[in-house]
């Protein structure tokens, strides 16, 4: 990796393995790990889905790219909320610190994974399916992502190995 850019930052859908996969490649990268969704709510002092009820999913998106804009680290694991590739700002902000790996899985994996779409704290409209999310979201993903990593039908393990081995090519 660049010397300048010495953080590894995980984007991708809700259930996609951001923050379990992040927690587990930061221990094998001997990294620190930073979870965006719990900084929100640190600096917020609310969850994600009291942000979303009282004050509707664009604030929350507003408030997400400020605290994005705010991080100032070398050598983390970054696992960002699934609605940060929203923020082409806060995007190039992260990049200029490291490498952005998409995390890929397939919609049908998710549906699975994701029991609580209506109560999980996601930066959507009230009427937006999860179908939809996906659809709208992969395109930005596939847009800021410099290397993209299939999670569907692997384990989290394996996740971790596959992105070590596409930033050894990457590099």
């Amino acid at each position: 990796m660049n010397s300048n850019k010495t953080n590894i930052i995980l984007i991708g859908m809700p259930g996609s393995g951001k923050s379990t996969v992040g927690v587990i490649l930061a221990k094998q990268l001997k990294m620190q790990f930073l979870d965006t969704d719990i900084l929100i709510q640190n600096y917020t002092n609310k969850t994600l889905q009291s942000i979303v009820n009282k004050k509707g999913h664009m604030v929350l998106r507003q408030i997400e790219e400020k605290v994005l804009l705010s991080i100032q680290c070398h050598n983390h694991i970054i696992a960002t909320g699934g609605s940060a590739a929203y923020s082409a700002a806060a995007m190039n902000h992260l990049r200029s610190g490291g490498t952005i790996i998409f995390l890929h899985t397939e919609l049908s994996a998710l549906q699975a994974r994701i029991d609580n779409y209506e109560t999980r704290g996601l930066a959507k409209r009230p009427d937006q399916t999860l179908s939809d999310l996906f659809e709208e979201r992969k395109i930005l993903y596939e847009r800021f992502a410099d290397i993209t990593v299939e999670s569907t039908g692997f384990t989290q393990d394996q996740v971790c190995y596959n992105i070590e081995k596409q930033l050894q090519k990457y590099s």
